[in-house]
């Protein structure tokens, strides 16, 4: 047990809304402790998400112009090849150096940075778990910002290898000769884009009639088109019914205007969405009031049914968007 006083706020998750908040909160005089998980803090989109995928979309822009257009600029470029290790180093390297700088920000800003997992304990604690370590801390606010996961399908578990969620496909070791993309959202697009460009074979399935669902229809049927002529294959209207995995392949029957037939990848990228993710934070127990999608439901103040405690970004209601999640925390923090 640690003998740590009790914080003004302690701050669950240490992504884009919880370091935000902290820093926020402790800018305004509050003292501030945020707990993580992981080593390194900035959340999914630091570490698995935003920024690794910009990397990788920056790396293999700059490969596929290089391969394509440098002749047209009067550039002759010999023998261009890949080297995915390096450009996975990159990558690496962009974010260990951005997650140095969230962590330098958060620490000269005086909050107390804490590594483990939390649940909480009811009366204003929370159990921190580091390995056999396990300590208690207090906070008269505890805000949640522990964000989200990517949602894994029944038809289509995920096994890390052949079916993958972004997580994954963000640190391929090797270019896949043929990519099958479940979802044409942002994340899809984007990931296929990269092993596109790197020289997959990329179908994306679509369950809509048409990419990009929450844009006007007019911007996605356009940016479809310019897909194609990159070389991205599209099956739209398109529903996975099963999956069957051997040592070689995945074989999927989809279904497609009531006909079903069959497509075989080496690898499938699951990219459907996003969830809520409180797994071990012992909300159950304390009936946090969730939704219908399992997100935790607040008032305007971002309070929960339980007194002292607040819930911004990914687990709430609203877009799951970084900078939707940051303003969350600023905004918890002044209130």
């Amino acid at each position: 047990m640690t003998s740590e006083p009790i914080f003004d706020l302690l701050v669950i998750g240490a992504g884009p809304g919880g370091y935000v908040c902290a820093i926020r909160a402790a800018q305004l005089g509050l003292k501030v402790g945020i707990i993580e998980k992981n080593k390194r803090l900035g959340g999914t989109c630091l570490n698995v998400g935003c920024i690794p995928s910009k990397a990788l979309l920056h790396s293999t822009e700059v490969y596929h112009q290089i391969k394509t257009d440098a002749q047209t600029h009067g550039i002759e470029c010999e023998q261009v090849s890949l080297d995915l290790t390096n450009m996975m180093n990159r990558k690496d390297k962009v974010v260990s150096q951005l997650g140095k700088g969230v962590q330098s920000l958060v620490s000269k800003k005086g909050v107390k940075i804490f590594q483990g997992t939390a649940e909480l304990l009811g009366n204003r604690k929370v159990q921190v778990s580091n390995g056999s370590e396990k300590f208690e801390l207090e906070g008269k606010e505890i805000v949640l910002a522990t964000g989200s996961k990517p949602i894994e399908l029944p038809t289509l578990p995920f096994d890390g290898k052949m079916i993958i969620s972004s997580d994954q496909a963000i640190a391929l070791d090797k270019v896949p000769k043929r990519l099958v993309v479940v979802g044409a959202g942002a994340i899809g697009l984007e990931l296929g884009c990269v092993w596109s460009r790197l020289g997959s074979e990329v179908t994306i399935l679509e369950f809509l009639p048409e990419i990009c669902p929450q844009l006007d229809p007019e911007i996605s049927k356009t940016t479809r088109k310019i897909f194609e002529k990159q070389g991205i294959n599209f099956q739209l209207s398109t529903q996975v019914e099963t999956a069957k995995v051997n040592k070689k392949e995945v074989t999927l029957t989809i279904s497609q205007n009531k006909q079903n037939s069959k497509i075989s990848t080496d690898c499938v990228l699951v990219a459907v969405g996003r969830e809520p993710f409180s797994k071990g934070l012992g909300i159950e127990k304390l009936n946090l009031a969730k939704d219908e999608k399992g997100r935790v439901r607040v008032n305007q103040d971002f309070s929960t049914n339980l007194e002292g405690i607040r819930a911004i970004g990914d687990l709430i209601h609203g877009p799951m968007l970084a900078h939707k999640a940051e303003e969350d925390g600023v905004a918890c923090a002044e209130i």
